[in-house]
């Protein structure tokens, strides 16, 4: 079994979303940021990820979370899986309030406008998604939400 497969993997376990839920969440944006994009702390990166920063929209201060992502053209699809979580993540809320948002991919800084799939595009693209991002198979199948998916234009 590959590094990649090991911990993509793991993350879908019990242990490996309580430590993604607990640590990594609150260290991996940080160690992206330095590493330019290269490590979280996992290591190294074994799917494509992201910084996305929010505005938050209770308390309009900046918010940053770590995300998986796909890539459609120019485009960046992200999904609010909330690792197969009863409850949609925060920030689909705060992009859902304010649509403008900035992205950290690697070492460049990015303004987008986020807007979110309907679930007739979600299907078209969710192969692909599912492909790049193997855990969102496990996700979805954890939930009975319609989970969302956000597609990231450049600003």
């Amino acid at each position: 079994m590959s590094y990649r497969d090991f911990i993509n993997n793991f993350s879908v376990t019990p242990v490996g979303r309580w430590i993604a839920k607990t640590f990594a969440s609150k260290v991996d944006p940080f160690l992206y940021k330095v590493s330019g994009g290269r490590f979280t702390s996992t290591g190294p990166l074994t799917i494509p990820q992201l910084t996305l920063t929010t505005i938050g929209r209770k308390s309009g201060k900046e918010r940053t979370v770590q995300l998986g992502y796909s890539e459609d053209g120019d485009d960046v699809l992200i999904v609010a899986s909330n690792f197969g979580g009863t409850n949609h993540p925060a920030w689909s809320y705060n992009l859902e309030a304010n649509a403008s948002a900035k992205i950290l991919l690697g070492s460049e800084t990015r303004e987008v406008v986020a807007a979110r799939l309907t679930d007739s595009e979600k299907a078209i693209l969710w192969p692909k998604i599912a492909d790049t991002i193997p855990q969102m198979k496990s996700y979805v199948k954890r939930t009975d939400r319609n989970i969302k998916v956000y597609r990231l234009t450049p600003a």
